[in-house]
């Protein structure tokens, strides 16, 4: 697949693909709310994607993403929440009881200029980092642990032929540990100002990519 590779940093806007679907609609909806009131609109967006991760609905999520635009301008950090797992149901429940207990990813810090970024541990997670990737040196960071960075662009997504998506890529860092980290591509829209939905993707030899889990990021909005 060919790509198109963008700067993250653009502003340019991607015409919403919106449909005839109650999903659809629903979005459409909140995006008119978002044109008064933005925060408001990010609110609902983001509570309804904890809904659908509560109740597994990986088809709905998969709908929200296609309809997403392309993530551009993020800018510092964010606050992500893990939304589902999607591999198997039997290993799913296993990793969200532990992820429900213990949770150490608190988001994401994007560097718009550079088209980089990394993520943001809780320190708790500084030990068990160490005994999984004893090479790998977590940072300090204002939050907690600074690790795994990644650079951005807005590519054709890995998962879906039809959209563009902000591609948050593991693989190119060198730094980064070869065991699982750099076999993940994530993929990030937006689906109201300041709410975005992402994917987890598993790089392969052949597309489209499995998606191993979703996840959402947030930032204030004016």
């Amino acid at each position: 697949m060919a790509s198109r590779p963008t700067a993250a940093s653009e502003t340019a806007p991607t015409e919403p693909r919106i449909a005839s679907t109650p999903i659809a609609e629903r979005l459409a909806g909140l995006r008119e709310v978002a044109t008064t009131d933005p925060a408001r609109a990010q609110d609902e967006a983001w509570a309804w994607i904890k809904d659908l991760g509560e109740s597994h609905d990986e088809e709905a999520l998969n709908e929200l993403f296609e309809l997403g635009t392309p993530s551009r301008g993020l800018d510092g950090q964010t606050e992500g929440i893990l939304v589902t797992f999607t591999m198997h149901p039997i290993p799913d429940r296993i990793i969200h009881a532990i992820t429900g207990a213990w949770m150490p990813w608190l988001g994401k810090r994007f560097n718009a200029a550079a088209n980089a970024g990394d993520n943001v541990l809780a320190t708790s997670a500084r030990w068990p980092a160490k005994l999984l990737w004893p090479l790998y040196q977590t940072k300090e960071a204002a939050r907690g642990r600074a690790a795994f960075d990644f650079e951005t662009a807005v590519e054709p997504s890995r998962s879906s032929s039809q959209i563009d998506a902000l591609k948050i890529d593991y693989g190119p860092v060198a730094s980064n540990p070869r065991l699982i980290i750099r076999r993940i591509r994530d993929e990030l829209v937006e689906l109201v100002p300041g709410a975005h939905l992402g994917k987890m993707l598993w790089r392969q030899d052949a597309e489209p990519y499995p998606c191993l889990a979703y996840f959402a990021l947030r930032q204030p909005v004016d």
